[in-house]
């Protein structure tokens, strides 16, 4: 089944995460304390991305688990497709800042273009997530999610005329 799946994902857009804040936020104290300059909105982009990405993990996979009636696979979809948009938009957002920089070496030039790097890794595994969740919605498998009760061995069972 392919919500098996997802939990692999999940650890590994988890992971990415992290790895992305960190970079953000290290070019960003960067530009705050060694520049006379605020630091660019598209590295401000992509420390707000990964804490969306935490909170819409958390709904994701805990929701359906403690409150069942709370989650609807429309919301999973539209979750991930927003974290995916705005991977996309975070990782090519600052390539594009990055390449128009006349001057970029160092440890915080090398930062943000791995940061970027895995912006875009991120995007590929929220890519993934959502194609599988709505493959999963436009087959129907979350046709019943909400009558699971209903699916069960004895559901299929006849009643009888009481005539």
């Amino acid at each position: 089944m392919a919500l098996g799946l997802m939990l692999p994902f999940r650890i590994a857009q988890f992971f990415f995460s992290v790895v992305v804040i960190i970079l953000s936020g290290y070019v960003a104290r960067w530009y705050d304390t060694d520049t006379l300059t605020a630091s660019p909105s598209q590295v401000n982009f992509l420390i707000f991305v990964p804490l969306f990405s935490f909170v819409s993990i958390a709904y994701l996979e805990i929701t359906p688990r403690l409150a069942p009636r709370a989650s609807h696979p429309y919301a999973h979809l539209a979750l991930e497709a927003m974290n995916t948009l705005f991977y996309f938009a975070g990782f090519i957002a600052l390539a594009v800042f990055l390449g128009k920089l006349l001057f970029c070496r160092g440890s915080v030039c090398a930062a943000a273009r791995v940061d970027a790097v895995f912006a875009a890794f991120n995007w590929l595994l929220w890519s993934g997530s959502s194609a599988i969740v709505a493959l999963q919605i436009f087959k129907g498998g979350f046709k019943n999610i909400k009558n699971e009760k209903s699916t069960g061995p004895m559901s299929q069972v006849p009643i009888q005329n009481q005539a």
